[in-house]
């Protein structure tokens, strides 16, 4: 089985490359920088999501839409413009079966810059869209919307203690979720699942249901 990643320089599009690699998977990852997975199984291609599918890449069974940008500037641009396109450009192809966004719980609360929360509330619409459209061809379309996760994204927030404890205060379980639990869940949901279409996961350790109640 092949699939196709973007993203895979590091984070969550790293960790799910490593996830599909160690199940077996030939993967093909995209990514504007270089990356550091070195397996036989993998091949890395330098290319922008904006300007479609870069050459190299082969037809692939499953595509997991991963990257993206904290820039506010370029959020609409990269996460939801580019993921487009990119998306649309491995549509052409006839071994796809499986399609997976990297969404965000901001989609959901909105507790994000404007424009980043505006991108990725447009993917999880653009996938849902997907998901009804691409059914005749037995094509599954999901996506998950983490909350805060442990990545290099996040070091800023990650190695002031202050900041970090007031994040994790956020959250019911007290953490942040690693990079491999995504990765796990995107297994499952493009290689494992045959009946979930059209859902958006929140992985946050019970951030959004976070509530003080006074009486």
């Amino acid at each position: 089985m092949n699939a196709i990643i973007t993203g895979t320089a590091s984070g969550i599009g790293k960790a799910a490359a490593e996830k599909f690699l160690l199940e077996g998977c030939g993967v093909w990852g995209v990514d504007v920088q270089e990356s550091a997975i070195l397996h036989p199984g993998y091949r890395h291609v330098i290319g922008d999501i904006r300007e479609g599918v870069p050459k190299g890449l082969p037809e692939a069974e499953i595509l997991i839409n991963n990257a993206g940008t904290l820039e506010e500037n370029e959020a609409i641009a990269v996460n939801l413009t580019g993921t487009i396109r990119f998306t649309e450009d491995i549509l052409k192809g006839k071994s796809l079966r499986s399609i997976l966004f990297i969404a965000s719980a901001s989609a959901r609360n909105g507790a994000e810059f404007p424009r980043y929360v505006a991108s990725k509330a447009g993917i999880v619409g653009y996938m849902k869209n997907l998901a009804l459209t691409l059914a005749p061809r037995g094509i599954l379309c999901n996506s998950i919307s983490p909350g805060g996760v442990i990545t290099p994204a996040n070091r800023h927030i990650l190695e002031r203690e202050d900041l970090y404890a007031a994040v994790r205060a956020e959250t019911l379980l007290g953490k942040w979720a690693e990079p491999e639990e995504i990765a796990e869940l995107a297994w499952y949901l493009t290689a494992v699942n045959r009946s979930i279409t059209g859902e958006d996961i929140l992985v946050d350790n019970g951030e959004m249901l976070r509530s003080n109640f006074i009486w």
